[in-house]
């Protein structure tokens, strides 16, 4: 049980030089994994791709997943060992993991990915389209041309990618679930590309549920506020990574496995009816 857990109400100082972030090199450890989360069969036999799946909200989604019962294959970019880490925490829980890893902004390897999905597990019925990039900057006179589109291709293209390619095994009750950002809402002054990569996500949700709509397949999102991820460090100077979250109703970051649940009710019949929404999770 969550309430069982006690979330840090802050996080410390800390920054890493490569994006995304790895979690080996983080010294509070996002929490990913709630021990005493017993599934209920809600995915059983089901196959999800995760991308983003090595850490942070992707990694939470993961074992989530495979409590349920569902086989996960995760896409990472080159997170060797945090994507590693990942696979034996699902293998310990009795889970079934694939990894794949390569540059989700390129339309070849997308291509690529599912099809060695389909020829791993014969069919995907989730797709979580997660994995994101950020970079600050103060003024969008320094957002460079390779910045801009460098945030899009991951960001929001690579859910294009994926989704063209997913669309021809999904079948009816599929789900695709994105995840967008509270930046998308309130915007961020130094984070320009990267909101509005978010909000393209936003609409991309929306008019994708009505496409997909007469195959009975569900698109959502979830919009996080400040949640702990390796992506944090690798994003922000050391004067706001101690303040990260603080703002929050909470006044605390949240982490990832409060996200997690979220994406399971998206992804299993629980939500039967529900698609184009966004749910928004940031502490208040």
């Amino acid at each position: 049980m969550l309430d069982t857990i006690n979330f840090p109400k802050s996080v410390p100082a800390e920054t890493q030089e490569k994006q995304p972030g790895l979690e080996k090199l983080m010294n509070s450890k996002p929490i990913c994994d709630d021990p005493t989360y017993n599934g209920s069969g809600k995915l059983k036999d089901k196959v999800a791709i995760i991308t983003g799946g090595d850490s942070g909200i992707g990694k939470a989604v993961a074992i989530a997943y495979a409590k349920e019962g569902a086989k996960t294959a995760i896409i990472y970019k080159d997170e060797h060992e945090d994507a590693t880490d990942t696979k034996k925490i699902i293998e310990s829980y009795g889970g079934d993991c694939f990894l794949l890893y390569g540059d989700i902004g390129e339309e070849a390897f997308c291509k690529e990915a599912v099809r060695k999905v389909i020829r791993n597990y014969q069919k995907i019925d989730v797709l979580v389209n997660n994995a994101g990039e950020q970079h600050t900057q103060d003024s969008i006179e320094n957002i460079s041309k390779e910045q801009l589109l460098s945030t899009f291709k991951t960001n929001i293209f690579s859910m294009f990618y994926l989704t063209k390619y997913c669309s021809a095994f999904f079948k009816k009750g599929s789900a695709i679930i994105n995840t967008t950002s509270i930046t998308a809402y309130k915007g961020n002054k130094t984070l320009i590309d990267y909101s509005a990569s978010k909000g393209a996500i936003v609409s991309f949700t929306r008019s994708l549920a009505l496409s997909m709509a007469d195959r009975n397949i569900r698109v959502n999102a979830v919009a996080p506020g400040p949640v702990w991820t390796p992506l944090i460090p690798a994003s922000f100077s050391l004067d706001k990574i101690g303040a990260f979250g603080s703002k929050t109703s909470f006044g605390r970051p949240g982490q990832p496995v409060e996200l997690a649940p979220c994406y399971v009710f998206l992804g299993c019949n629980d939500s039967s009816y529900i698609s184009g929404e966004v749910i928004h999770i940031n502490g208040g």
